[in-house]
């Protein structure tokens, strides 16, 4: 694989380097606009524009977390089809305990700890943030997680063909269902006071159509 610090130059090194632990990652992903828009940034054009949106910051965030010792994992939650929009985690594990990295429009839908002993247990947190601009909660399904050491020929931090390849693999992983047909009928929407609480920050004019992407 294509180094990705070889491409970079003294500045985008230095910021790179100084991503060390998943807090610090988070952090700069934080500091960088969200961008919606149907273009898929490879870590190494992430650094380069600054800025991102769920997939290429997930992306980025897991070759910052390699660099820091962890597996470069990735996994997708799915809404109700039609109702809103995937949003991809870049996953992490200190010991037995599953933790998260995560670029959003929302600010419900960004770090997790690493405190959570499963998957579902770790996907269930971003359930009650995770809503349309109807304040409907939408989050159905996770996928099975994706490693992306499995991509290094395709040089993924450095490429944006090698993206694209990644992306139409996660939209084709095995997926798990979180909740019944009736507990999904039997769901309430956002409270008027937590809708305007989680959708602090959130730019919905820079969103794709009518609803704020994740």
């Amino acid at each position: 694989m294509i180094s990705l610090e070889t491409m970079l130059n003294e500045a985008e090194k230095a910021l790179f380097a100084g991503l060390k632990t998943p807090v610090q990652i988070q952090a700069f992903l934080d500091s960088i606009p969200y961008i919606a828009e149907e273009r898929n940034r490879c870590p190494l054009d992430v650094l380069r524009d600054g800025q991102c949106h769920c997939y290429d910051g997930a992306l980025l965030a897991a070759a910052a977390l390699r660099r820091a010792g962890f597996q470069p994992l990735l996994i997708n939650l799915w809404p109700e089809p039609g109702t809103d929009d995937d949003h991809i985690l870049a996953l992490y594990r200190v010991g037995r305990y599953w933790g998260a990295v995560a670029k959003s429009n929302y600010v419900s839908l960004r770090a997790r700890e690493p405190v959570y002993r499963s998957l579902r247990e770790l996907v269930l947190t971003y359930f009650e943030g995770y809503f349309n601009l109807e304040g409907l909660k939408t989050l159905r399904r996770y996928s099975s997680v994706l490693d992306l050491t499995r991509f290094d020929g395709l040089n993924w931090e450095t490429d944006e063909s090698a993206v694209q390849v990644i992306e139409q693999r996660l939209h084709h992983l095995r997926t798990y269902s979180l909740f019944t047909p009736e507990m999904i009928g039997g769901l309430s929407p956002v409270d008027q006071r937590t809708y305007q609480a989680l959708m602090t920050w959130t730019d919905v004019n820079e969103a794709f159509g009518r609803r704020p992407a994740h």
